[in-house]
C-alpha cells in the first residue's frame, strides 16, 4: 500500500455527484475527468480522462438505490484507478449501503456487510472513509484503514441555531440510545426513550415512552431513515402521549417504499438529514431540510492527504 500520493483528486461515480462537486469547491480542485456510463447489454463503462499517475485519488460514491448498480460502478472505478498507477486511492463513501446486514441474525444468513468490506478492498482501494456505520463493529470487517466520519455534530449544531425551548432529545429504539444520549449531551438536553414491543404476532406495537416528553418539542434522533415506518410510528405516539412539537433528524435518508407518504401524513414537523444521499427531486418535500456534509468531508480529505489525524475534527 502506498502511504502518499503526489496531489490529490476527486472523482465521482454516478451517485453522488453533487455532493462531490461541493467536495471539490471547498477544496478549490477541479472534479477529475470521467465519464461512468452502461453498454448496451448493461454492463458498467467507466473511462478514466486524466492522468492519476501517483496520485491521491479520492472516489466518492454512496451505495445507495440502486445499491447493487452504485457498489459496482465504485468497484470498477476503484479496479480502473489501480491499473491507471494511482500513488494511492481512498473509496469515500458517505453512505456505506448493505450496513444493516452486520451480523447473523438467524441461521444461514449472510455478513453482507463483511463480503462488500472484503470487495472494496480486493478491487484495490487503500483505505475507506464513510460516515455514521449502521454499527461500529463493521470498522473491523476491513483489513485497510478506514476513517469513520460522525454526522452528529452538524446536525446538533442546526437545532442549536433554531434555539428550541423545552428540547427533550428521544431514541427511536434501546439499540440507539448512545448517539441520542451524546446529541443530547451536546444540545445540554434531557432524553427519552421509545420502548416498542410486539406482543404477539399480527397485533400493533405497543409503545412505551421512558422518560418524561409532555409538553415538550422533541428531536427523535436516528442513522437511517429507511421506510420512515418506525419513525412516523414514534413521532405519532409522541405527539399522542403530550409532546408540543416532534421534529426528527438523520445522518442518512434512504427513504425508500412508502417512506415519502408516511412522512406527509405524520405528526413530523420537520426532518433534517445530511445530503449523504442525494434527495431525488421527487422526495424534496417541505418537511424536509437538507444540510451539505462537504465541508467535514473536505477536511478529511486534505487531514489524509498530510497525514494528520481526521480524529481530531470533532474534538
Amino acid at each position: 500500500m502506498n502511504i502518499h500520493g503526489k496531489d490529490i483528486k476527486i472523482f465521482a461515480c454516478n451517485s453522488s455527484k453533487e455532493l462531490a462537486k461541493k467536495i471539490a469547491d471547498q477544496m478549490g480542485l477541479p472534479l477529475g475527468k470521467c465519464e461512468v456510463g452502461t453498454f448496451s447489454d448493461g454492463e458498467i463503462a467507466v473511462s478514466i480522462k486524466e492522468t492519476v499517475r501517483g496520485s491521491d485519488v479520492f472516489i466518492i460514491q454512496s451505495t445507495n438505490a440502486p445499491v447493487n448498480n452504485n457498489l459496482m460502478e465504485l468497484l470498477i472505478m476503484i479496479d480502473a484507478m489501480k491499473r491507471a498507477s494511482a500513488g494511492r486511492i481512498t473509496a469515500v463513501m458517505p453512505y456505506y449501503g448493505y450496513a444493516r446486514q452486520d451480523r447473523k441474525s438467524k441461521s444461514r444468513d449472510p455478513i453482507t456487510a463483511k463480503l462488500v468490506a472484503d470487495l472494496i478492498t480486493a478491487a484495490g482501494a487503500d483505505r475507506v472513509l464513510t460516515m455514521d456505520l449502521h454499527a461500529a463493529q463493521i470498522q473491523g470487517f476491513f483489513d485497510i484503514p478506514l476513517d469513520h466520519l460522525v454526522g452528529m455534530p452538524i446536525l446538533a449544531r442546526m437545532f442549536e441555531t433554531r434555539e428550541i425551548d423545552d428540547l427533550v432529545v428521544v431514541s427511536p429504539d434501546l439499540g440507539s440510545v448512545t448517539r441520542a444520549r451524546n446529541f443530547a449531551s451536546y444540545l445540554d438536553a434531557p432524553i427519552a426513550i421509545i420502548d416498542k414491543r410486539r406482543p404477539k404476532a399480527n397485533v400493533s406495537e405497543i409503545m412505551n415512552i421512558i422518560g418524561d416528553i409532555n409538553g415538550k418539542n422533541v428531536v427523535i434522533i436516528d442513522d437511517i431513515i429507511d421506510t420512515a415506518g418506525t419513525l412516523c410510528n414514534a413521532a405519532n405516539a409522541l405527539k399522542e402521549r403530550g409532546a408540543k412539537s416532534v421534529r426528527a433528524c438523520a445522518t442518512h435518508g434512504v427513504l425508500s417504499g412508502p417512506a415519502i407518504q408516511r412522512i406527509e401524513e405524520s405528526a413530523l414537523e420537520e426532518i433534517i438529514l445530511l445530503d449523504t444521499i442525494q434527495l431525488p427531486e421527487e422526495k424534496q418535500i417541505d418537511k424536509i431540510k437538507v444540510t451539505s456534509v462537504a465541508t467535514v468531508f473536505a477536511d478529511a480529505i486534505r487531514r489524509i492527504y498530510a497525514d494528520q489525524s481526521v480524529s481530531t475534527l470533532f474534538d
